[in-house]
């Protein structure tokens, strides 16, 4: 079978990459400004340098590897990075998923027979002002109200994709991804947590600077989260939008009691006013029942596993410098 994933260089590119090859899949990955080095999964795929808003390159990628499944994980994904670069975000986000979703509808036109599943990564940022404390968990049928440039390049990811399984028959499976984290991971909270602590840990900084620390996520480890793509790709519904959300919720002060726990030496916290969001939904949360009945996925990763494997792998990362 052969597989492609945009985005590879990402952090759920690199770990959707290691989970189908220990499956005996090596996948086919187009990156481009990548957030991990690509070393990080060197033999493990066949790697390609493809901006997705470049068509005719993507589309002669795509017509020579023919993929059977498509994993669209390739976006701007930092909602922050939005605000200051909101074009931008769109440009990538929307252009790049009508790219893939046309040159699978031009492959198809001299071979009627191709047929992929395209997981496309959605997002809860799609929810926005309804992610409000009474309606968490939050089904996939609530609203859409995104509350930044990200989330609305995000819902117009998702409506491509349900409109491409309209108009056009292209099995897209929407995957709203709520907060991930892990290993490799880079600008969210825990990661940036992580990094700030190591930094106190290693005497280069006297304090570990902090946003609202009142928010809750229900947090999910990457690992966990790529094993569900693949089970969606596989058992999922085309047309159908499922939330891929951890079962448990945090507050950001435990996040940050936990690394405490775990680092080698005192952590005293400062708050930052440049850390606070102009606009921070208090709860994140998503019902997953949905997915649960469609491939019998569960969170099998602790929260407290997750930070411990985020600070080892960037002690070990700025030891190999």
């Amino acid at each position: 079978m052969e597989v492609l994933i945009t985005g590879i260089g990402g952090m759920v590119g690199t770990h959707l990459t290691d989970l189908l090859w220990s499956t005996g899949i090596k996948p086919h990955g187009f990156f481009y400004n990548s957030t991990v080095p690509i070393s990080e999964v060197g033999g493990k795929c066949f790697a390609y340098e493809c901006d997705v808003r470049d068509f005719l390159h993507t589309y002669r990628l795509m017509e020579k590897i023919r993929p059977q499944v498509i994993y669209h994980l390739a976006a701007q994904s930092y909602p922050g990075v939005s605000w200051a670069q909101p074009a931008l975000t769109l440009d990538i986000n929307l252009t790049g998923t009508v790219n893939i979703f046309e040159a699978v509808k031009l492959i198809k036109v001299a071979s009627p027979d191709y047929d992929p599943v395209i997981v496309v990564a959605c997002s809860s940022a799609e929810y926005g002002a309804s992610l409000i404390p009474e309606k968490t968990p939050i089904g996939e049928n609530e609203l859409l109200l995104p509350l930044s440039p990200y989330g609305v390049s995000k819902v117009g990811q998702d409506l491509l994709a349900y409109q491409y399984f309209m108009s056009s028959g292209l099995k897209s499976i929407r995957a709203r991804i709520f907060n991930t984290t892990g290993p490799r991971k880079v600008g969210d909270a825990p990661s940036d947590f992580v990094r700030r602590a190591l930094d106190v840990e290693a005497g280069r900084a006297g304090t570990l600077k902090v946003g609202n620390l009142t928010t809750r996520r229900a947090i999910t480890d990457v690992r966990d989260l790529v094993k569900a793509l693949k089970l969606l790709a596989e058992h999922g519904a085309p047309g159908e939008a499922y939330n891929i959300s951890g079962q448990a919720v945090y507050s950001m002060e435990y996040v940050i009691e936990t690394i405490q726990k775990l680092c080698h030496r005192p952590m005293p916290i400062e708050q930052d006013s440049a850390l606070m969001r102009p606009i921070d939904e208090p709860v994140i949360w998503g019902d997953s029942t949905k997915l649960f009945k469609a491939t019998g996925w569960t969170q099998e990763i602790t929260l407290e596993k997750t930070i411990a494997d985020m600070l080892d792998y960037w002690r070990n990362r700025e030891g190999s410098v």
